[in-house]
């Protein structure tokens, strides 16, 4: 089965090879971490692909985790931290498979990931919810 955007309704129905557009004013927001909201644009389960926007709010963190496949980030507002250095509005990051971090959000960010894989929590060594 290809991508989809998660519980989109207006895209039931589609060719496989019609175009796919997104409202996000109209999409609920997903709150799987305190602080942190997530809508997810694109998620293909079998690829382990996908593209989400993400809210921080200020003071908020995600957990030391671990990056099981590749994760690319462009920071829309604010800023985003962690012990390599900090990403801040207009620029971006990327980390390789394996990576290791805890991303802080001191003023609060709002970003855009594409991921490929997954991340594991340390402390638990479960995945992210998003991905179980």
């Amino acid at each position: 089965m290809p991508g989809k955007t998660p519980n989109y309704p207006s895209h039931e129905g589609l060719k496989p090879t019609d175009s796919r557009f997104v409202d996000l004013n109209n999409m609920p927001w997903d709150e799987s971490i305190p602080g942190i909201k997530m809508k997810w644009l694109y998620k293909d389960d079998e690829k382990k692909e996908s593209v989400c926007l993400f809210d921080a709010s200020p003071g908020s963190s995600i957990p030391d985790h671990e990056h099981t496949g590749f994760e690319q980030t462009y920071i829309l507002e604010g800023s985003m931290v962690d012990d390599d250095g900090e990403c801040v509005a207009g620029n971006f990051v990327w980390r390789p498979t394996g990576s290791r971090h805890t991303a802080r959000f001191p003023k609060g960010c709002k970003y855009l990931v594409f991921f490929r894989g997954s991340a594991k929590r340390v402390e638990t060594g479960r995945l992210f919810p998003s991905y179980e």
